[in-house]
């Protein structure tokens, strides 16, 4: 495992959610990078490792993607075996693509171990169910925050009849309300917005499109939070209030 640099995601906050992969990888580490949403009890796994800190959150000051470039190449050309740890999963809007490619156009050997997203975490710990057979035949992740300001095709994602998971979304809800229903997207849809996903301090807040943005406000939804909106999120344990008969499990 020596010169090598693992991206490696940490899950969303529960240290008991980690992979055995995760944790090889760690006990392993001679140099880790941490990023502000992990769960600093992880680090157990790796006590003789250097710990160096590149958090990103919005709003706040964040360690520049380049200079975390940069690191993560000058200890893997020192022969360190390098693990570069990421809230909930590197691939799933945690640049786990672009700096897997940065660093093998620079001959440097790479390899990605998934955690669980928060959005999986956060809708399960509140007793959700993604999809759910005649209620939801799919799953959609998206981001409200892109660093272009490019739009999402609200009007797709409103008709796509899948369950939405929408990260960073908690400074746009009044945009996120407003473009699902421009897009056709009843008024009465369910929404759970879960703050903390995972972790001892996890909250939630039931809520329609509707409704959403003042339910929040009341709620002081913070950040980091994710927002489940679809039939599935009126779920929870009384799967009666969305039609799930015992006989749909036969």
């Amino acid at each position: 495992m020596n010169a090598k640099v693992w991206l490696v995601g940490a899950g969303p906050g529960d240290p008991e959610l980690l992979t055995l992969k995760a944790v090889r990888a760690l006990r392993e580490a001679e140099v880790v990078l941490i990023d502000d949403l992990v769960n600093e009890a992880v680090l157990e796994h790796c006590p003789a490792a250097r710990i160096i800190a590149v958090g990103k959150r919005g709003g706040c000051r964040s360690t520049p993607q380049a200079f975390i470039h940069r690191l993560m190449l000058r200890y893997a050309r020192q022969g360190k075996c390098v693990v570069r740890l990421k809230g909930g999963d590197p691939c799933i809007f945690g640049r786990g693509g672009e700096e897997a490619q940065w660093l093998r156009e620079r001959g440097v050997e790479v390899e990605l171990v998934n955690g669980i997203t928060a959005g999986l975490a956060g809708a399960t710990q509140c007793d959700i169910p993604l999809t759910l057979r005649g209620v939801a035949r799919g799953v959609t992740l998206v981001t409200a925050h892109t660093q272009d300001d490019s739009q999402l095709n609200w009007r797709a994602l409103a008709q796509g009849g899948t369950t939405l998971v929408i990260y960073m979304g908690v400074a746009k809800l009044g945009e996120i309300r407003e473009q699902l229903l421009a897009g056709g997207m009843a008024a009465d849809t369910p929404v759970a917005m879960i703050e903390n996903a995972s972790l001892p301090g996890q909250r939630e807040c039931r809520s329609d499109l509707t409704a959403m943005e003042d339910d929040a406000l009341g709620f002081q939804l913070k950040s980091p939070a994710i927002l489940v909106i679809g039939a599935v999120a009126a779920a929870a344990t009384q799967v009666d209030s969305i039609g799930w008969a015992a006989d749909r499990l036969a």
